[in-house]
């Protein structure tokens, strides 16, 4: 596609799919690679100009039930570096597009299976959504506060947890593919991913620091000095003062002094604190306090929505939320210092016959 990359030249088969795989073909193709996605014909998910989540990629329509659109793929996938698919288990081996058919024409394809659950286990071949697989993990029963439901993390922790571990086994397998000449099976499941986002959660309790209730802990709403706070406008304002010297600067910023409230770590006189801090910051609007806390080393900012986020001076520095074709979305990520990523839209709906030539012909 033309692209500049890091990852220019690679050749990525995505077998359309929902959630985090089609967030891990996304985040390929930022990166440069070329993606063609197969879409299912009538499937509940067709590729859209328009559509953030599927931007950067090329796609075609095929119907991996006919003996066609199965040879199709596989001529494909004897051209790709990668494959990505969110079958169930089973499903891509019963259309005669699985691992050992695509490898048998491919040794060195790395075929990456990005699913809820994984390919093995005694729920794989169940259904699930996002709010399923990380309340298995524990990581839902932990957020939100302790009077109230666990608290449904939009479609955030689930997706990284599939997409981004998915994107990280690939990488890695095509460097070992770089050396033994062999491309393998990765089983990036939601599940595994989000159980591993938690592990500093995990060292904590093995520690003895954290404990299985909701807003008892030092990151989940206990601490007055981590935590969100009403404003005199109804919007709040977050505070991650952990450390003494930011700590030190959220009181000078709020006008209180140290000596006439209890010690930051003094866990019995948090109430106190949070009373005075629920206090003070309940005197100004949001952006009253956002102003005051402007420069100021205190780890506070706004809490904001969506839409003011994309023109926080920040986030506008950085470019971080890029308008494409009237699209307004998250820029790709990371950054890197020679070779420019980009948002790419979507490209209309491609012939297959010219797909198949165009990678036949690298």
């Amino acid at each position: 596609m033309g692209t500049t990359g890091p990852l220019s030249g690679l050749r990525v088969l995505e077998l359309a799919g929902l959630g985090s795989v089609a967030m891990a073909a996304m985040t390929l193709a930022d990166l440069g690679a070329d993606v063609v996605r197969l879409d299912r014909p009538g499937g509940p998910y067709p590729a859209s100009d328009d559509d953030p989540v599927l931007r950067g990629r090329r796609h075609v329509r095929v119907d991996l039930k006919t003996a066609e659109g199965r040879a199709a793929a596989l001529d494909l996938a004897a051209s790709a570096d990668v494959l990505l698919e969110s079958l169930r288990p089973g499903v891509a081996e019963r259309l005669g597009v699985g691992p050992e058919d695509c490898l048998a024409r491919n040794p060195r394809l790395v075929y990456a299976r990005v699913t809820g659950w994984g390919q093995d286990g005694p729920l794989a071949h169940l259904g699930g959504h996002d709010l399923n697989y990380v309340a298995l993990t524990g990581v839902l029963r932990a957020i939100g506060r302790a009077d109230e439901r666990p608290a449904p993390p939009l479609n955030v922790l689930g997706f990284a947890g599939g997409a981004i571990f998915g994107v990280v086994g690939v990488l890695a397998a095509l460097r070992e593919a770089e050396r033994s000449g062999r491309g393998q099976v990765v089983d990036a499941a939601i599940v595994d991913g989000v159980g591993l986002l938690a592990q500093m959660v995990w060292s904590f309790r093995e520690r003895g620091q954290w404990t299985e209730e909701r807003e008892s802990n030092l990151f989940d709403g206990h601490a007055p000095f981590y935590d969100t706070y009403r404003c005199a406008d109804g919007e709040f304002i977050a505070v991650g003062a952990m450390e003494p010297v930011f700590y030190a600067n959220l009181l000078d910023g709020l006008g209180l002094a140290a000596e006439d409230l209890p010690a930051q770590l003094d866990e019995k006189g948090w109430p106190v604190l949070r009373a005075r801090f629920t206090e003070v910051f309940a005197q100004r609007t949001r952006d009253e306090w956002a102003a005051a806390f402007d420069g100021r080393d205190a780890c506070v900012t706004p809490v904001l929505t969506f839409s003011e986020a994309a023109g926080h001076p920040h986030v506008a520095a950085r470019s971080g939320i890029v308008t494409r074709d009237g699209v307004q979305q998250a820029a790709p990520a990371p950054r890197f210092s020679r070779t420019t990523t980009s948002a790419a839209p979507a490209r209309a709906q491609g012939s297959l016959a010219d797909v198949l030539a165009d990678w036949r012909d690298r």
